[in-house]
Parts: structure tokens; sequence; C-alpha cells
């Protein structure tokens, strides 16, 4: 945990003369009685003074506030038996941590305070560190996960690229990250936001394209050990899309060898259907694999929309693969529902006549010659020796009969077929 100006005053024993920011991370201490010091500051650092040569204490204070300073510690016993009023209310005024330092305690035990934390805390980090990695090494991500949870004694969730959970571990009570990882995915700025779940502290950061990893604990969490938790997800993700992969290309090699007629391992008991799904499949399945961008499920039934063939076998795969894309291509269900498909079947002519049945002689000869006449009236009525309102009328009244429009391709195809099956 970053060592904060309120948590280095209770381990040293200084007293608090204000008690503003306190919770910021004290970066590392400089001792200086210049009236200006803010040319030799980074930011971040504890300033230690006795007070010899401040200046105009509120100048003094709007300087250092300016160039960043986690607090003031102000020496007592010396050049002052107590902080300067002036300067106390100059602290409150601008929201500058103020500690005393007694002349018992030297500067330099600060310092050695503060680096002693530095040390403890670069240990820490280290460890934790080691313990991330040999969780990836044994546990791949979902390791990772568990043991980030743990470290930080909260929560850790690695979120897929739309927002879903993909592993959680840690504290149950996290709130919805969904809509907090597609608003910063779709940001395209900081791989990272932090913010507060109440006391908690919460952070997300960016695994490439491949998801997000939040967290959430009950201290300020140490950047360096999410970082590296990060680094190996990424990783960890990384290697699971390479495998991933392999599997894809195996699995579309072993269908090509399918359509090839060769036999494979894996298949569901015959007979089964070739599908083509319309929507994701996130677990397919019996055997699926993936051609030609296109996601093929051989399965017994399927609960997503899907262009299936009719039942086929192992040795029917070739054509059950047809007879889906001919449905997909149809916009049907099923390859039964595809205009004329029945007729292709060994029961063609039963179904012919199942077909034709509610028509009398006089409307199926009608019917065959107008389809011979490629739809056109005028020359189907000299054919058949009748005007071409009587031969409107009929077809109208085949329409009426069969329930169908004579209008699609489609239709008439399968209707053309049946006054032939047999022939």
């Amino acid at each position: 945990m970053p060592l904060t100006v309120g948590a280095l005053a209770r381990k040293v024993g200084l007293p608090v003369l204000v008690d503003a920011g306190l919770d910021r991370v004290v970066a590392w201490v400089h001792s200086t009685e210049l009236t200006d010091p803010t040319p030799f500051l980074e930011g971040g650092e504890l300033l230690l003074t006795t007070g010899i040569a401040l200046g105009p204490h509120r100048d003094y204070v709007r300087r250092l506030v300016a160039a960043g300073v986690a607090g003031l510690g102000f020496g007592t016993g010396l050049s002052h038996d107590e902080a300067p009023p002036d300067l106390v209310t100059a602290a409150v005024e601008a929201g500058l941590a103020l500690l005393e330092v007694p002349r018992a305690t030297p500067f330099i035990a600060i310092t050695k305070a503060v680096a002693a934390d530095a040390h403890a805390a670069l240990t820490r980090t280290n460890e934790a560190q080691h313990a991330l990695t040999r969780a990836a090494v044994t546990g791949g991500a979902a390791g990772v996960v568990r043991r980030l949870a743990r470290l930080l004694d909260g929560a850790a969730v690695l979120l897929d690229e739309a927002g879903a959970t993909v592993h959680a571990a840690g504290d149950p009570a996290v709130p919805d990250l969904a809509a907090r990882a597609r608003l910063l995915g779709a940001s395209g700025g900081p791989a990272g936001a932090a913010w507060q779940v109440g006391e908690r502290h919460a952070a997300m950061q960016v695994l490439g394209r491949r998801g997000f990893l939040a967290v959430l604990a009950p201290r300020p969490l140490e950047a360096a050990v999410v970082n590296t938790a990060a680094s190996l997800l990424t990783l960890a993700l990384a290697r699971s899309d390479e495998v991933d992969r392999a599997h894809r290309e195996l699995r579309a090699e072993r269908f090509r060898l399918l359509l090839a007629g060769e036999e494979v391992a894996g298949l569901p008991e015959a007979p089964f259907r070739v599908f083509l799904p319309s929507a994701r499949v996130p677990d397919p399945p019996g055997f699926w694999a993936e051609v030609d961008g296109r996601l093929v499920v051989l399965a017994h039934d399927l609960d997503v929309p899907a262009a299936a063939s009719s039942p086929v076998d192992a040795a029917g795969v070739a054509r059950g693969y047809r007879e889906a894309l001919r449905a997909l291509e149809e916009g049907v269900a099923r390859f039964e529902d595809v205009a004329a498909a029945r007729l292709l079947a060994p029961d063609a002519a039963e179904h012919a006549e199942a077909l034709l049945a509610p028509l009398d002689d006089a409307q199926r000869e009608t019917l065959r010659v107008w389809l011979s006449c490629h739809g056109q009236f005028d020359p189907a009525a000299a054919r058949l020796g009748v005007h071409r309102h009587t031969v409107r009328n009929r077809l109208r009244r085949v329409e009426e009969l069969l329930g169908r429009s004579l209008e699609p391709a489609g239709t008439r195809a399968e209707l053309w077929l049946a006054l032939h099956a047999g022939n």
C-alpha cells in the first residue's frame, strides 16, 4: 500500500497541525531552508524545514502547492518553538497537510522511514509479481485473476471485448462493469480508468483488443501489481488465441475431409443435419468447423436460427452441406422447405401427385401449357384453343386450390417438375 502523509505521521509519531491532504502519497522526503525550493522539487515530496527563511507564509505555501508537494513538516524546538500561526492559516486555506516535527525527531528518521517503506513496498511488489507469474504459468488467465484478487484483498474480473465477464474472483459485491468497459473500449483514449465505489478503490485496464481487467480493493491500488497482472493476462489471452486458431484450422481440415468422403471421428450419431447458423453459437453441439468464414455445425438440432439440410449420415455430409447452402440462399429454415426439394427425393412421384391432387385435368393441362409458354397468356390460350381470359380464370382457380401464388420462380419450377414426375 503506498505510504501517505497521514500514514507516515502515524508511523513516526508526528503531530498533525493541518489534516488536509493526509491521503496524498509521499514519493520522497526533502529537507530545505530555501525561501523557494520549488526548482529542486518534482512533486509528491514531504518537505521538511525549520523555518529559518520562509518569507511570507502565504507565498511560501502557494509555491509548494503549485509544485505538487505532498505535505510540509515543520521542525520545532530550533528556530521556532511552534509553527507560526500565519503558516498554519496559510496551510489550512491552501489545503496543504502540515505536520510538526519535534526536535526529538531528527529529519533523517523521517527519511529512513520513507526509504524503509519504499523498500518494503518494492519487496511486496516483487513477491506479488512472482506470484502472478507462477499463477499465469500454472493456471492461465483464470489463475492470474484468482491470485490478483487475493493479493488485493478485493475483487478481480476479466471481461471480454464486449464487456461480458469471463473470469471473476474475490469479493462478489462487484458493480456492473459491462457499460464502463464498452465506454472505455470505444473512447480510443486512455488505456485505463480509475474511480471510487463507495469506500473501495476501482480501476480498469484495456487488454489490447482482447478484453479488460477490472479490480476493486479496500486500499489504494499498487499500480505495478495491477500492471503486471494486465501484462500477464494479455500474454495468456494471446497464447489462448493461438491455440484456438490452431484448433479452428484443424476442425476446418477435418470438415474438408468429410466433404471428400473420408472418415472422420467425433461426428454425432446418424442421422443428423448440417446447419449454417445465422446467429452466434457460444458452445456448438456435435461437430463444428469454420469454413470460408462461416460456421458449420453437424448436429441433431440447434437452438439458434440456422439453415439446415435434410437428415444425412457421414457419407452424405457433402450433400448436406450443399443442401444447407441452398436453404440459406432461399431464406428457409430447412432444405425440405426449398421449392422442389421434395421432387428431387426418391418418393418424388408420390409427392407430385399429392401436390397436384386438388386440380382437375383441365386445370393441370392449362397450368402445364402456361408454364411451357414461360407464363405468357396469349400463346398458352392459342395452344389450348381457348380465350386468354379463360386461361387467367383457370390459373386464378389453381392458385386458390393450391393455396399459393404462381408468381415465384421456385413455385413454377416445383409445379413444372410435379407435372412431369414419372414421365
